[in-house]
């Protein structure tokens, strides 16, 4: 009996499975048969796998082949079995030895010629190999940055199947190590605050929402400033930990948006999709298992909806879950995934169709209006914690010569209160004003009746709702 054994990882969103492929090679008709419910693409990989062995100078075996992927019942996907299926059956033919297979996950796809290309989601997967025990990881050579983040684990990677046979063999330099780095990786100057021209109920809205990680709303007249200032939220919060930057990347790593020359994201990434983009480009969506769209892509950074009565309501509305619980879980034939989203929403919007420098200047009738701003419902807008009416602008200067704030004043407000809201909910994990359950907020940190007088009346005559309420207390807390 010829029996080996090799290790790969499927992704079933951010979750990451450990996959045992099993390669029997016994007497019977030559043929390669594939098992452990494979998909069209992983199906083929038999065909790839055959030529890439052949165009690598090795011999493929003449008997029958029995390639076993376990769990059975769960599917797998795609061509990033292609390496390890080669190993696998090669180590079972004795044409190279198995004792390092069964401590190494091997991950990418093969071209015909032996070629070992990149896959995505090569983060993840490791991140799940990390978990299961397993030591080493044999990756595309295009991805060793990306796979490199992942501490804890020895990781080698590839060019070609080749050196990897090489490697199995005994060769321990066939393979690429990471290469050396201090993680200072390139990244693009936030646009400075100073640029925008008066609007300082906005700007101090603005420096509230960045500190309590509030969803903010900007109404206002074109060239008020209103996609400026949104802009510029990025560069007011503060940079990921290191958490926070895995979560991140492991993200546009599934998505297939990391760059080479920046592999880790350390700072809040800024999302601005189209009022025409779809709702699976805005929350993931696909056939067989849903890919991540625009809300997870910018987990733990902004998403900004420019022009926002002009996206249709269904988009608007698919928001809403994710704005409250900060994931967003997506239901496909496959199955259903979670992915992560706790993103700040900033809106923009005109205040009616014809959006005048003044509102006197208004032809809408209140009809278009009221339809107009229809599109923003009543339980969206519930969500929403902040609401700005912006100042036409009456000058290109201000009237007493001061000069805007800077980015780096703003931002250094910002962090200070980021930390104290970090270390008073410490103990029960919470990073943010915004993130904290109302109950938490009416019980454990009830204030005084006195105190919320006012919010009682707003109650009892239906000017808020209870979510509203809670919102109103988080606030409140950011700017005490």
């Amino acid at each position: 009996m010829a029996l080996a054994q090799a290790w790969s990882v499927a992704l079933f969103g951010m979750e990451g499975r450990m996959i045992e492929m099993e390669a029997y090679i016994g007497a019977g008709t030559p043929k390669t048969v594939l098992v452990g419910l494979p998909d069209a693409a992983l199906t083929e990989a038999k065909d790839r796998v055959h030529a890439a062995v052949r165009n690598s100078g090795e011999d493929w075996p003449k008997q029958q082949i029995t390639i076993g992927l376990s769990p059975a019942a769960i599917p797998k996907r795609g061509a990033d079995y292609d390496l390890a299926m080669a190993c696998v059956i090669l180590a079972a033919a004795k044409t190279v030895p198995a004792e390092l297979l069964r401590e190494t996950v091997l991950i990418g796809e093969l071209a015909l010629d032996g070629r070992v290309r990149e896959v995505r989601g090569v983060l993840p997967c490791l991140l799940a190999a990390r978990r299961a025990g397993l030591k080493r990881a044999v990756v595309p050579a295009a991805t060793l940055p990306e796979a490199a983040l992942v501490t804890g684990m020895d990781v080698l990677g590839a060019n070609t199947l080749k050196e990897v046979l090489h490697w199995l063999r005994g060769q321990e330099d066939a393979l690429r190590m990471p290469e050396q780095t201090t993680e200072c990786f390139p990244e693009d100057e936030p646009p400075d605050m100073f640029d925008v021209v008066g609007q300082p109920e906005a700007r101090w809205a603005l420096e509230v929402a960045a500190a309590g990680g509030h969803h903010l709303l900007l109404v206002g007249p074109p060239g008020t400033g209103k996609t400026m200032l949104a802009k510029r939220l990025p560069g007011l919060l503060p940079p990921l930990t290191h958490e926070q930057s895995l979560e991140v990347t492991a993200v546009h790593s599934i998505a297939g948006l990391l760059k080479p020359e920046a592999p880790l994201i350390k700072t809040p990434p800024f999302f601005a999709p189209h009022h025409s983009t779809s709702v699976p480009a805005l929350v993931g969506g696909g056939v067989g298992l849903a890919k991540p769209g625009g809300i997870s892509r910018a987990h733990c950074g902004v998403v900004f909806l420019d022009e926002a009565c002009e996206f249709a309501p269904d988009r608007l509305e698919s928001l809403r879950t994710a704005m409250e619980e900060g994931e967003i879980r997506l239901a496909r034939r496959d199955g259903v995934v979670r992915y992560p989203a706790r993103f700040q929403l900033v809106l923009a919007t005109n205040p009616c169709p014809c959006a005048p420098p003044r509102d006197v200047d208004c032809s809408c009738p209140p009809n278009t209006r009221r339809r107009y701003f229809s599109r923003l419902s009543g339980p969206f807008m519930d969500r929403v914690d902040l609401r700005v009416r912006m100042r036409p602008l009456t000058a290109m200067s201000t009237v007493d010569g001061s000069e805007p704030e800077r980015t780096e004043q703003v931002r250094a407000r910002v962090w200070q209160a980021r930390e104290r809201a970090r270390r008073r909910w410490a103990e029960q994990g919470w990073a943010t004003n915004a993130e904290v359950p109302g109950p938490s907020l009416r019980r454990e940190f009830a204030l005084p009746r006195k105190v919320t007088a006012l919010l009682d009346r707003g109650l009892d005559t239906g000017a808020v709702t209870g979510r509203g309420a809670d919102r109103c207390l988080r606030v409140a807390r950011n700017v005490v």
